[in-house]
């Protein structure tokens, strides 16, 4: 027979006992900061998730300048790809197993004025650029940051997530060559942030060193099907003997396809088609078009890990790390 009482919801004490470390230490594991060993810092979240802990975080707000939050930006021209909600994701799955929230940040909708600081304990931006007036204020706002790609701008983040998208490149470059195609065109975006350059530069290399033309037509990145498609018309028409197309953004490679069946070519037969991005649109279309897997979920959980790390004195500042990407061979590239 119950006594009708309400449980009592455990205590940061309680967490302390079953994880085997003081109060403090448990506190300082839950909250990210200190100097919390990885170990102790995942036994302290295993006790806490066991128990239900959930910490008083108007209370503790009070008390101390940490917010339990961490911020995201994200380009506005990103929120409309499917890379963007996959990111997001990522970030948010691994701050909530950190015990953290996270907050939205959009260039143009800040929910600060400009010149304050967000009241978050660490910042995530999604492939920073250097010309973004917001980006730069995050930058210098004193909070550590971990990014997304390398920023190209004066300041340094506190850390980095990147991929080697010239190697990605290359090997898509060469994959092309090796199923025949000898005037490949790139449609790139018209961004500055640092992975729309290297696939640019890449792309301009990997044709020098073989005697190639440099075929490229830029399109601002988001643009709608029509845009996309009235580019690639313009480049069939001044370079017919285009024989296979790489396209940067995502989702534009499926966008071009009616356009590539209404010129009479045949995808996978006299006309190879790639994107920098691979995507549901990638995989589902008629033929499945070769892509690289930016793996955007696993890249989003990695940026939260490493503030989290950083911020709770796991991991050093200037930490940089790489993410492996995949490239996947489909149909619109076997000949």
């Amino acid at each position: 027979m119950t006594s009708g009482r309400p449980a009592v919801p455990p205590t940061i004490a309680d967490v302390a006992r079953a994880a085997s470390v003081s109060k403090t230490t448990a506190s300082d594991a839950l909250r990210g900061h200190g100097r919390v060993s990885g170990p102790t810092r995942r036994a302290v979240l295993d006790a806490a998730a066991r128990l239900g802990y959930a910490p008083n975080r108007s209370a503790r707000s009070l008390r101390t300048s940490v917010t339990d939050t961490i911020a995201l930006h994200i380009p506005e021209f990103l929120t409309s790809a499917e890379y963007y909600m996959s990111f997001v994701f990522g970030v948010a799955e691994q701050a909530a197993r950190a015990g953290l929230n996270v907050t939205l940040l959009s260039s143009g909708h800040l929910p600060y004025r400009r010149g304050t600081v967000p009241q978050v304990d660490g910042l995530v931006l999604c492939d920073p650029f250097a010309e973004d007036p917001v980006v730069e204020q995050l930058m210098s706002s004193g909070l550590p940051v971990v990014t997304a790609e390398r920023y190209v701008g004066d300041r340094q983040p506190t850390g980095v997530i990147w991929s080697d998208h010239d190697a990605s490149m290359t090997e898509l470059l060469d994959h092309l060559h090796a199923s025949g195609a000898r005037h490949p065109a790139f449609i790139a975006s018209d961004t500055t942030g640092d992975w729309a350059l290297t696939l640019q530069r890449s792309h301009a290399r990997w044709c020098a060193e073989r005697g190639l033309p440099e075929l490229v037509s830029k399109v601002p990145f988001g643009s709608t099907p029509d845009a996309l498609q009235g580019a690639v018309r313009k480049l069939l028409t001044e370079a017919p003997e285009t024989d296979a197309i790489v396209c940067a953004a995502d989702g534009a490679a499926a966008a071009i396809l009616p356009e590539l069946r209404a010129s009479g070519r045949q995808v996978g037969d006299d006309l190879l088609l790639a994107s920098c991005v691979d995507s549901t649109a990638m995989r589902t279309t008629e033929p499945p078009i070769t892509a690289v897997d930016l793996r955007p979920r696993t890249m989003g959980a990695e940026c939260a890990r490493l503030l989290c790390e950083i911020l709770s004195g796991e991991t050093p500042k200037g930490t940089v790390r790489t993410l492996p990407v995949d490239l996947r061979v489909r149909a619109s590239t076997k000949t």
